[in-house]
């Protein structure tokens, strides 16, 4: 496996392994800061099994997919909420919590409902990030594998508040905010404060090599 960037097979196109339009608009606003001339696209490929047991595993597992159908440099976010009365649950079964539909909706309300005893100071949480970036070789014989984490603590709401963002947004309330929720917080104040933007920042340094 080679880890030399300049032997890589490279595209002013990056592509992003996911079929959420959100996360593809979220990640297309946060790479434009850094590298505007690189377009950020959807992955229009088949969905690997994301059978990994931590958020490293499974944003390695489909941005290796994404490189593959596509040939582009390929980044992968796998990302979750992480609550600390229930262990750091959901974590990796986020997207899955109240069942494989991925009904955010029911996620919520599962979430909400499990901690409807819990009492405030005992109602910390952290949404984590990993990104995953994986670039092909040239010649088709292996790629460059690269991981980077966020953190983003806070605490979970007893109720849903705001109408920005997705998934868990409305109930985690970001350390600092004055008790908004990450749903009540604008996209740029998102972008520059969530934990896809913390891990974002430490896969600048990576993206700055990429050649356009």
């Amino acid at each position: 496996m080679s880890n030399s960037f300049e032997s890589s097979v490279m595209s002013q196109r990056i592509v992003l392994a996911t079929h959420n339009p959100h996360k593809v608009e979220e990640f297309a606003a946060i790479v434009a800061a850094v590298r505007p001339d690189l377009e950020v696209v959807g992955y229009d490929g088949p969905e690997p099994v994301e059978d990994g047991i931590t958020f490293a595993e499974n944003a390695l597992i489909k941005a290796r997919a994404a490189a593959a159908h596509t040939g582009l440099a390929a980044l992968a976010d796998d990302s979750g909420i992480c609550v600390d009365v229930l262990g750091g649950a959901p974590g990796v079964f986020s997207a899955y919590w109240a069942g494989h539909r991925k009904d955010a909706g029911a996620n919520l309300d599962l979430l909400l409902d499990q901690l409807s005893d819990i009492a405030e100071p005992h109602r910390g949480a952290q949404f984590v990030s990993t990104i995953a970036l994986v670039v092909p070789d040239a010649d088709g014989t292996g790629a460059a594998e690269h991981t980077v984490e966020g953190v983003w603590h806070g605490r979970l709401a007893t109720a849903p508040s705001g109408t920005g963002g997705f998934g868990y947004d409305p109930v985690f309330l970001p350390d600092g905010e004055g008790g908004r929720s990450a749903a009540d917080l604008s996209a740029a104040e998102k972008n520059a404060a969530s934990h896809r933007a913390r891990a974002f920042a430490a896969l600048v340094p990576l993206l700055e090599r990429l050649p356009g």
